[in-house]
């Protein structure tokens, strides 16, 4: 279906050229001189997009976007002025603009923006049919007030060119559910490359996301491609997106907004296909409010806005993951079913899952009870005793038939034999920073013989 683009500009020129250039791109594009010109056609051929002058002569621009997005909550709306101001934009993101942009525009621009607005009004439009039909079945499980998290994630895969906004508590599995939307997208053969904004440095995250050229900063000895370069036409995934460094934000709205940028120390301009997956555990409108924040791209991120529930929320999903992080040959025991049931897992899904894992490893074979999960009574929704352990209590003497020690030699083996000697991959696995597990592996002194546990693989970073 061809996308349809209205052009409200009081100015007869730029109207022509406007609806001139959409309808080179194979758009149904019309125009109107006035704002009642504007909502009559609008009301009456339904656009995707509205492109709409600040300055018209009867009715202030401000005023005519309120009241078009009053009449179609769903359009796109694309705001032209002139008279560019922070205040001005930021009023008119909150009022339901994809955009603003400063006249004399930018055609290439002004033709992205349309794409864009169009792509998120059509996912919203999807996401409007699905709450609709949960509401009609009564859908039990409910994710951002009606679709399931399984359907929010087709859709986003199926708009594979909209930015995606992640949103939920640590753990609540964002990583995994961004590469979801990669591996179930167009982009599913290009690279899904991930970096955490909370990482780095300021000149090394734009190192990293854009590269740099030769004697760029101290130590940049040679040229390096950034991560957009290596991404292609795949995906990138800013985790921890309010923790990006305000100076470097400026340079990701300009690759949201123009699919180009620069290497650190570069004039090169670059142009990018790479899709943009951002994830944050704080809503990222306090970051906006707390000035940590830009509101402009943070109003460019909220394309599609997925909300993961805290685990305590989803009770009937916790015996479901912890039975598949079950090792082979483990097993839950009835009253370890409760006690997992009974937990609020401030951690969420990382905290269950480690949780798994090591009881399994204490448990040796046996089945898992409530003393091997160790679960503290201040995270319980009541007490609880299987006749073992006082839930957060003692354990008992099959709890500490093994020592700490000798249990936290076991799970890093296990560890490092998963990931086949790769400490980033297991120090992941465990939870733990990388620095911390060499830690570890000098304390415990991992690979020295005669320690009665299995060798670790040949190491490797």
């Amino acid at each position: 279906m061809s996308l349809s683009v209205l052009v409200v500009d009081d100015d007869a020129t730029i109207r022509g050229v406007l609806v001139e250039l959409f309808e080179s791109l194979g758009y149904l594009a019309r125009g109107a001189a006035t704002a009642a010109e504007g909502r009559s056609l609008s009301s009456a051929s339904a656009p995707d997009v509205i492109v709409l002058d600040l300055r018209l002569p009867d009715v202030n621009g401000l005023d005519t976007l309120e009241a078009m997005r009053s009449d179609d909550p769903l359009v796109g709306m694309i705001l032209l002025t002139g008279y560019a101001d922070v205040r001005t934009a930021v009023r008119a993101m909150q009022l339901g603009a994809a955009d603003v942009l400063e006249k004399p525009v930018d055609l290439e621009r002004l033709a992205a923006a349309v794409k864009l607005a169009a792509d998120r009004g059509r996912a919203q439009q999807e996401l409007a049919v699905l709450r609709a039909r949960s509401r009609a079945v009564d859908v039990s499980v409910d994710v951002t007030a009606g679709p399931t998290l399984a359907q929010l994630i087709e859709i986003a895969a199926r708009n594979a060119d909209a930015p995606i906004l992640l949103q939920g508590e640590t753990g609540t599995g964002k990583g995994f559910v961004a590469r979801t939307i990669h591996d179930r997208s167009s982009r599913q053969h290009a690279p899904f490359i991930e970096i955490n904004c909370a990482s780095l440095s300021a000149t090394f995250f734009e190192s990293e996301l854009f590269g740099h050229e030769r004697g760029a900063f101290t130590d940049a000895r040679q040229a390096k491609r950034g991560l957009l370069e290596v991404a292609g036409e795949g995906t990138v995934f800013l985790d921890e997106i309010a923790e990006m460094p305000m100076d470097v934000q400026p340079r990701l709205l300009k690759v949201i907004e123009e699919r180009t940028f620069r290497r650190l120390g570069g004039t090169t301009t670059l142009r990018t296909d790479a899709r943009i997956l951002v994830a944050t555990h704080e809503p990222l409108l306090d970051a906006v409010n707390a000035r940590r924040f830009r509101a402009d791209l943070y109003y460019r991120l909220q394309v599609l806005t997925l909300t993961l529930p805290p685990l305590r929320d989803r009770a009937d999903d916790i015996l479901t993951l912890a039975e598949s992080a079950l090792p082979r040959g483990a097993s839950l025991s009835d009253h370890a079913r409760a006690a997992l049931v009974g937990y609020r897992w401030p951690g969420n899904i990382r905290e269950l899952k480690n949780a798994i894992w090591r009881a399994a490893i204490v448990a040796d074979g046996r089945p898992i009870t409530p003393a091997h999960l160790g679960l503290t009574s201040d995270h319980a929704y009541s007490a609880f005793s299987d006749g073992e352990t006082q839930f957060g209590g003692e354990p008992n003497e099959t709890a500490v038939a093994e020592t700490l020690e000798t249990v936290e030699r076991r799970a890093i083996t296990a560890a490092l034999n998963s990931a086949r000697g790769n400490r980033t991959h297991a120090a992941r696995a465990l939870g733990i920073a990388r620095s911390t597990l060499i830690e570890k592996l000098k304390r415990i002194d991992l690979q020295s013989r005669g320690s009665g546990l299995p060798s670790a693989p040949h190491l490797s970073d």
